[in-house]
């Protein structure tokens, strides 16, 4: 292949690179943590003896629980 056919194709690659946001906005995107999940308000009743398990968002409770809003703050709830 000639080398005058190889600038072409390289400026090509480089227009495409940047009309897909370029690499550095790609790697951003990556990094970037999800937003939030809101809390919910508790659906079901509880037992006031769970208001001492407090929470922040889900990932805070054991398995099969959730992170719910109660009348004494946010709570870990067992979804099941």
């Amino acid at each position: 292949m000639p080398t005058q056919a190889l600038l072409p194709i390289l400026l090509l690659c480089v227009l495409l690179l940047q009309a897909q946001g370029g690499h550095l906005r790609r790697n951003k995107m990556k990094s970037m943590p999800l937003p939030p999940k809101e809390i919910q308000i508790c659906e079901k009743r509880f037992k006031i003896h769970l208001c001492r398990s407090t929470c922040t968002e889900d990932r805070d409770c054991q398995a099969n629980n959730m992170c719910c809003l109660s009348f004494c703050g946010r709570i870990c709830m067992n979804i099941l």
